[in-house]
């Protein structure tokens, strides 16, 4: 397995197919984490689509959505569900954070959370403006995870 990157690294790049829904619309575009440059973005891995954790961390972000915002953050959802598992999850839960499909987990491997298989780590990444790794979480066990009182706090040092 590949080692998570170390902060002040660069952030490894990449390129993943994503479903963002706007105002009921579902849109599927390809998105680029170095086309970011020039915003933080919080990159928050999870392990499944509909599932009762990433459910509860998902609407979280989702319905904090301006905290993030009022930063300049954006915040993407990554895992290993395509793009139609990805849509009824966002349709169902009106969620409104781009999610991505890793599903050839080439992204969970650059971050170095696969854990074999298809599973892989609850892990969040915060990458400054320039696209450095500036803090990471990784979940030894996936049952709980970082909410948006850390992020946002995490991502206003970036400010500083």
């Amino acid at each position: 397995m590949s080692k998570t990157p170390e902060i002040g690294a660069p952030a490894p790049d990449f390129t993943l197919d994503a479903v963002h829904l706007t105002d009921g619309e579902a849109e599927r575009v390809p998105l680029t984490l170095s086309a970011q440059r020039g915003r933080p973005v919080v990159l928050a891995f999870y392990p499944g689509d509909d599932t009762a954790v990433c459910t509860k961390q998902l609407c979280s972000y989702s319905s904090g959505f301006e905290q993030f915002t009022d930063l300049d953050a954006t915040v993407w959802g990554i895992s290993p569900q395509g793009l139609d598992s990805h849509e009824r999850f966002a349709r169902k839960y009106d969620l409104r954070m781009p999610l991505l499909a890793d599903t050839e987990h080439k992204v969970v491997e650059a971050y170095g959370i696969g854990l074999g298989s298809n599973a892989l780590r609850r892990a969040v990444f915060i990458i400054d403006a320039e696209g450095i790794l500036r803090w990471k979480h990784v979940a030894l066990v996936g049952l709980t995870y970082r909410g948006i009182d850390t992020l946002t706090t995490q991502l206003e040092l970036l400010r500083r």
